[in-house]
């Protein structure tokens, strides 16, 4: 199957994003140890009890056409610090999702997310030629949603009872988008902001 999304290596000051393999398995789970972020009744984020289904969830969207999901590396250490992917990929329409977003704590709140997002964001719209990009989030997740809206997307409304979550309850989504016309403006102040 010819995909849309191809295998690609991004990289920035601080991060770069490979594709994530099964071989990254232990260096996801010491990542996300990192805060415990598994804890997080608001996200999904793998713990050895479950990384095996992560891996294999995002590499079966992958094979599909509608993931490509990578590990993000921190340039200085070499090593793993998080996750992220682009999914529902929607060739015909032009859009993809950037989503399944985690950080170990102690990137959190530094300039890793903005790079991350400004390599995905100008991959999307530069290569991809994409017409949107689509971010969505659970509803409670505040900082997720605050994050999106820094980086400039606009929210796009509310998805209510989106999602049954593992433990049953419903989960209302957050929808956000950044729009091709929108890239150049906004690419632009990411790139102020890091500047600083």
């Amino acid at each position: 199957m010819d995909s849309w999304l191809k295998d690609i290596e991004l990289k920035s000051q601080t991060i770069s994003l490979i594709p994530l393999s099964r071989d990254h398995r232990d260096a996801l789970v010491t990542a996300a140890s990192d805060g415990e972020l598994w804890n997080l009744w608001f996200t999904s984020v793998p713990s050895e009890q479950n990384v095996d289904a992560y891996l294999d969830k995002a590499l079966a969207d992958k094979a599909a056409g509608l993931a490509l999901p990578f590990a993000v590396i921190h340039n200085e250490t070499s090593n793993i610090i998080g996750s992220t992917r682009y999914c529902n990929a929607a060739k015909a329409n032009r859009n993809v999702e950037i989503g399944y977003t985690w950080y170990a704590k102690s990137h959190q709140r530094t300039s890793v997310n903005t790079e991350c997002k400004l390599l995905l964001l100008d991959h999307a719209f530069k290569k991809l030629d994409a017409i949107a990009v689509i971010f969505r989030t659970h509803s409670e997740n505040n900082p997720s949603r605050k994050a999106i809206s820094r980086l400039g997307a606009k929210q796009d409304g509310i998805l209510r009872n989106n999602m049954i979550l593992p433990d049953g309850n419903y989960r209302d989504t957050v929808v956000f988008s950044v729009l091709n016309t929108e890239w150049p403006e906004i690419k632009k102040t990411l790139e102020i902001k890091l500047n600083l």
